[in-house]
């Protein structure tokens, strides 16, 4: 008879909330929240835009460099397309690639993108560890940001294949039906948790990519190891986002799309494969403002995270952090009851 595997339980930012710490820091301007994106790359914010098509384009990019982020370009567009962009910002940027095209990412990575994102929904995969071999093998002194993965191991193959920084997250995304469609998928608090623990050894850093709402999310999923965060929706309801935008008598709306979507699938890839389904939606929202405003909001909330943490800074921060569970009522006793 086999024997029965022990069943755990794993929390979204949802099921969590942060213990406030004693604080000695004086002023909620004087949090450092610099931080690293990959091995060798530091930047001054730890926010990053999802590398997807309604995310991420170049009035996007040069608003993230203005801030302090690295602009990480999606890979679907033509190979010209990418090397304009990679030229544009040389050594600025990193570029996206799935695990197909080895030669062209070579070549843009030549023209001076500063590294890629291999991009792969479930990234825990032997094709993967190949890929990353492969590029480090002509490319050492690049930077690899490989994903996606969602458990400890996963993690740690990625890492020991080679890659600089993982992505972390498989189906937390606004536009992701993973979960729904598979049954798979470990809930992300859990996830960037499960990871951490491993990273924190490997010293490679982490990127938590989706399920972001607020600087809440922002500020838990820094508390639990992630030296970074990837936020696409909210990006993509900005006005500088490449993402489709109409009026409509409510006002400005963009479109936000997964990209295993049907209306994505459609576009790039003529439909669906045979025996496939989609794992994403599209939808539009309201264009809520400037990025500008979105980052001083998310940051402005995480220097606030840093000082009910009584940290200086984002490792302080998770050095120090205390989790405990919360029922749904802890999120209605958190509202305002006017």
């Amino acid at each position: 008879m086999q024997e029965e595997k022990l069943m755990r339980h794993a929390f979204t930012y949802d099921d969590v909330a942060l213990v406030p710490q004693f604080n000695n820091v004086p002023s909620r301007t004087e949090p450092d929240v610099s931080s690293w994106l990959s091995r060798k790359i530091k930047v001054d914010i730890p926010i990053l835009a999802a590398n997807m098509d309604t995310v991420i384009g170049g009035e996007l990019a040069d608003l993230l460099l203005e801030e302090g982020s690295v602009p990480i370009f999606h890979r679907f567009s033509s190979f010209e397309e990418q090397r304009a962009l990679v030229k544009r910002y040389a050594n600025k940027c990193f570029i996206s690639t799935g695990i197909q095209k080895l030669d062209e990412c070579r070549k843009l990575l030549d023209e001076g993108a500063i590294g890629v994102c291999i991009d792969v929904a479930h990234g825990h995969s032997d094709r993967m560890f190949h890929f990353i071999k492969e590029l480090k093998r002509t490319h050492p002194e690049k930077e690899v940001i490989a994903g996606n993965v969602c458990t400890a191991m996963g993690y740690h193959d990625l890492v020991n294949a080679g890659a600089d920084a993982v992505k972390v997250g498989v189906g937390p995304g606004a536009a992701c039906t993973t979960r729904l469609v598979t049954g798979f998928g470990v809930p992300q608090f859990t996830a960037v948790q499960d990871c951490s623990r491993i990273a924190e050894k490997l010293r490679v850093p982490l990127i938590a990519d989706g399920g972001i709402r607020s600087s809440r999310d922002l500020v838990l999923a820094l508390a639990a190891g992630a030296s970074t965060v990837m936020v696409g929706k909210l990006f993509a309801q900005t006005k500088e986002s490449a993402a489709p935008k109409r009026e409509t008598p409510a006002g400005l709306e963009a479109k936000f799309r997964g990209q295993a979507s049907l209306d994505f699938q459609n576009e790039f890839y003529g439909g669906l494969k045979a025996k496939t389904v989609a794992e994403g939606v599209d939808f539009w929202g309201p264009v809520t403002g400037s990025a500008k405003d979105l980052i001083a909001n998310l940051l402005g909330g995480l220097r606030s995270g840093l000082t009910y943490g009584g940290a200086r800074s984002i490792k302080e921060l998770q050095r120090k952090a205390e989790f405990v569970l919360v029922s749904s009522s802890y999120a209605q006793e958190s509202k305002p009851r006017p």
